[in-house]
């Protein structure tokens, strides 16, 4: 699939855009791009291929090598834990109110 010069006038129109005609060439060409990319996803083969319940699976499906393994692999994150220590009161010095630890601000919502 890809666009002509008319679909794209057709988009801006409908987006209320106005484009130069080199513009919406350009548009054109990338819109295009992203179709080709689309294409070429479409090409492979995932006949038997399982979807991942998450996108961090990919690492251990590639470590383990097989589906049934990578199932029951651990993932390698990293801990979570603080790595800046705590500003909170020279980060707060400049503001114009603070009670206990927290910005104070006007109501905005009646």
């Amino acid at each position: 699939m890809s666009l002509t010069s008319a679909d794209i006038t057709r988009i801006a129109s409908l987006a209320r855009l106005e484009l130069s005609p080199a513009e919406g060439e350009r548009m054109r060409e990338r819109i295009n791009g992203f179709f080709a990319i689309v294409e070429q996803m479409r090409a492979v083969d995932t006949t038997g291929i399982e979807p991942l319940s998450h996108p961090t699976m990919a690492a251990a499906y590639h470590a383990a090598g097989r589906q049934a393994e990578a199932a029951q692999a651990a993932l390698r994150l990293r801990d979570d834990r603080a790595s800046e220590t705590n500003q909170r009161e020279a980060n707060q010095r400049s503001a114009p109110a603070v009670e206990r630890g927290l910005f104070l601000v006007p109501k905005v919502i009646e």
